[in-house]
C-alpha cells in the first residue's frame, strides 16, 4: 500500500537484529515495537524491558539463547507502558526472578483502578487505530519507532508485578553490573533510566528514540510534562554516554553523536513549549497555533526529529489543553453547538446536502483534502446524504494516509476509513 518514502525508509531501523553494543551488553532490535536489553554476567542476566507481546518475548529469546544459555535472574521496568513490560513471563522461565520498578509505576495501562469508571472502550479503539492493529503488515508501515509486522498473541500476557520498587537514584550490584537507576521521569512520569558506567551504556527507556519526541499520542493519554520530559534531556548528558540503548529504534553510539542528539531533543521540546506560550500570550486559540508549526532550521531537518512517531502541531495542542485546559478562550466556544446540530444549521444555510456533497467532491478535486473531510463530516454528523460524505471521507483519509510522514496518523487513517466502509457493506 503506498506509503510517504520517508516513512517507509525509517523501517531501516527496525532491522531484527541482535545488537552487541558493549563488553556483555547487547539489544535485541525490530522484533517489536520496544526493544530488550542482556546485561550477562558471570552466573545470570540483567535484563532491562520485556517487549509487548509473548510471542515477541520468544522469538527474542530464542535467537538470544545462541548467544548465552544462562538464566535471567533481574528484570528492570524503564517504565509502566505496555510495550515494555508484556514478556517477562517467558523471559523467567518459571523461576521467580527480581523484577525492579520506580516507586510510582503505575499508568493508563497498568494498575488502573477498575472501581472507577474510565474511558476503556474509547482507549481501546483509538490504541488499535493508533498502532495500526488488524491491519495487514504490508498496510501497516509501521508503528513510527517499530516494524510493521509484530508478533500480536500473548498482548499483555506476561506482565510480572514488581518486586523493588525505586524511590531515588539507587546503586547497586547485579550479575557483577555495577548499575545506578535513577527516576528520569520524561514520556511517563515513573521512567527509570539504568546507568552501567563499566562501558558507559545508558539505557533511556522512551525518553528518547529516532523520532519526534510523543508528547502526545492520539489513542489518548493523561498529560506529558513537556518541560520533565526536556530536563530529562539535560539528567542523561549528564552521564557523558558513549552507547544510548533507547526502548526503540537502534541504538546510538559514540559521545558526541549522542550529546547531540539529546541536546536537540531538548531544544525541539522547549521550542515547541516556547512557540504554543507566545501564543496563548498572544489570545490565539490551539488550533491556529499549531497550524503550519515547524521547528526552526538546525533542528528541523535531524533525523531523529522527523514526525514518525511524536508530531509537532500535536505536541502543541496537547500542551495548551495540558496548561490551560480545553477552552480556547473565544467565548461562542462556551456553548458550542453539538456537531449533529451544527452540521444540519451548516447544510440547510449552504443550499442542502447535495451542495456540500458537491463542494466535498471539489475539494478533493482540488486536492484539498482536510477541508473535503470537514465537509463529508457535516453530511455525516447531519446524517443528511451520510453515505456520500462517507464515501468522501474514505477517499480523502486514505490520499492523507498515502501522504502523512507520521505512522500514528497513518494507521488511524486507514483503519477509519475501513470502519466507516464497513458501514456502508
Amino acid at each position: 500500500m503506498p506509503a510517504h518514502p520517508d516513512l517507509v525508509a525509517q523501517n531501516a531501523q527496525f532491522t531484527k537484529k541482535i545488537h552487541h553494543i558493549a563488553g556483555p551488553v547487547y539489544s535485541a532490535v525490530g522484533y517489536a515495537a520496544s526493544n530488550v536489553h542482556f546485561l550477562v554476567g558471570e552466573a545470570g542476566i540483567v535484563l532491562i524491558d520485556t517487549t509487548e507481546t509473548t510471542q515477541a518475548a520468544e522469538n527474542i529469546f530464542a535467537d538470544f539463547r545462541k548467544i548465552s544459555d544462562l538464566p535471567i535472574t533481574t528484570i528492570i521496568y524503564t517504565h509502566s507502558h505496555r510495550d515494555h513490560i508484556s514478556g517477562a513471563t517467558v523471559f523467567a522461565e518459571g523461576r521467580d526472578v527480581e523484577v525492579i520498578a520506580a516507586d510510582n509505576f503505575m499508568s493508563d495501562l497498568v494498575d488502573v483502578d477498575t472501581t472507577r469508571p474510565a474511558p476503556n472502550a474509547a482507549l481501546m479503539t483509538r490504541t488499535k487505530r493508533h498502532f495500526g492493529i488488524s491491519l495487514a503488515p504490508d498496510e501497516r508501515i509501521s508503528v513510527g519507532v517499530g516494524p510493521g509486522d509484530r508478533p500480536m498473541k500473548g498482548m499483555g500476557a506476561g506482565y510480572i508485578e514488581p518486586t523493588l520498587r525505586i524511590s531515588q537514584t539507587t546503586q547497586m550490584t547485579r550479575e557483577g553490573f555495577d548499575l545506578e537507576l535513577a527516576k528520569a521521569p520524561g514520556e511517563t512520569p515513573d521512567h527509570l533510566v539504568v546507568w552501567w558506567a563499566g562501558e558507559r551504556v545508558l539505557f533511556s527507556g522512551d525518553n528518547f528514540y529516532h523520532a519526534f519526541p510523543n508528547l502526545y499520542a492520539i489513542r489518548g493519554t493523561p498529560y506529558r510534562d513537556f518541560d520533565a520530559w526536556a530536563d530529562a534531556m539535560d539528567q542523561l548528558m549528564a552521564y557523558e554516554p558513549a552507547v544510548l540503548a533507547p526502548g526503540h529504534t537502534q541504538p546510538v553510539l559514540g559521545q558526541e553523536a549522542i550529546k547531540a542528539a539529546l541536546t536537540d531533543y531538548r531544544d525541539a521540546i522547549r521550542f515547541v513549549v516556547s512557540h504554543t506560550v507566545e501564543g496563548m500570550n498572544a489570545g490565539l486559540d490551539p488550533i491556529t497555533i499549531a497550524a503550519d508549526l515547524k521547528l526552526p532550521e538546525g533542528l528541523r531537518d535531524k533525523p531523529y526529529l522527523q514526525e514518525f512517531y511524536g508530531h509537532v502541531g500535536y505536541a502543541s495542542q496537547a500542551y495548551f489543553a495540558g496548561t490551560l485546559g480545553w477552552f480556547d478562550g473565544n467565548p461562542t466556544s462556551l456553548g458550542k453547538l453539538p456537531a449533529a446540530r451544527e452540521a444540519t444549521k451548516f447544510i440547510a444555510l449552504t443550499g442542502g446536502a447535495a451542495a456540500v456533497a458537491d463542494a466535498a467532491k471539489q475539494a478533493l478535486a482540488e486536492d484539498d483534502t482536510q477541508w473535503a473531510l470537514e465537509l463529508a463530516d457535516r453530511l455525516i454528523a447531519a446524517d443528511s446524504n451520510a453515505s456520500t460524505g462517507r464515501a468522501i471521507k474514505i477517499q480523502a483519509l486514505h490520499i492523507m494516509a498515502d501522504r502523512t510522514v507520521n505512522a500514528p496518523t497513518r494507521n488511524y487513517y486507514i483503519l477509519a476509513a475501513r470502519e466507516l466502509r464497513e458501514q456502508d457493506s
